[in-house]
């Protein structure tokens, strides 16, 4: 998950409107008193949708855990013998202009009618889809919320976070985030102690 909230803060100080959207609609849905909870999370239609079109850009696994084919059949025109190990590649997928407009782009918007969603798979589909994946979501927004919510975040300088990506089994970045956040003036300070 560390990865993911790495890509999805690198997206969003790149694209400083999002965060904007974000800060306004935590703001207008959680109380000035206290830090974002659970709680608030359903009255937050902008947030999951960044964290979405994070997990659409750089997904968790660029590929699914392999299956095996239980049976011959044709997928795509093409025939599969029993037997055979079959990949997912989710980047590809996620990225396929095919499937996505402006595939390459960070619109977490494109999120709101749900209308992709059967192309989302950041955590694989059917009987072996991830367990994990909706606490992830959900610990995704709760930390990134927070960390919006309580601190103003900028680049360390005018130039664009660098997004060139690694590899491995998840998708890292290859130079680590460096980024400016000091505390929001309307934060409740005494939230932000840490135990």
């Amino acid at each position: 998950m560390s990865i993911s909230m790495e890509w999805a803060m690198s997206l969003l100080l790149n694209n400083p409107q999002s965060i904007n959207k974000i800060k306004a609609e935590i703001d207008a849905n959680v109380p000035e008193d206290r830090l974002l909870d659970e709680q608030d999370l359903p009255k937050l239609k902008y947030l999951p949708n960044v964290i979405t079109e994070t997990l659409r850009l750089y997904p968790p696994v660029p590929f699914l855990i392999p299956h095996q084919a239980s049976e011959n059949c044709t997928v795509g025109g093409y025939d599969i013998s029993k037997g055979t190990m079959l990949l997912v590649n989710l980047w590809a997928m996620h990225r396929d202009p095919r499937l996505w407009e402006k595939p390459t782009e960070f619109i977490p918007e494109r999120h709101e009618l749900k209308k992709e969603e059967e192309y989302m798979l950041p955590f694989g589909a059917g009987r072996r889809k991830c367990p994990g994946g909706g606490i992830a979501n959900r610990v995704l927004e709760l930390t990134l919320g927070t960390l919006i919510q309580a601190f103003e975040w900028e680049r360390v300088s005018e130039e664009m976070v660098d997004m060139t990506e690694g590899t491995g089994f998840s998708i890292p970045k290859v130079k680590a985030l460096e980024a400016i956040c000091k505390p929001r003036d309307n934060t409740i300070k005494h939230s932000l102690v840490l135990s």
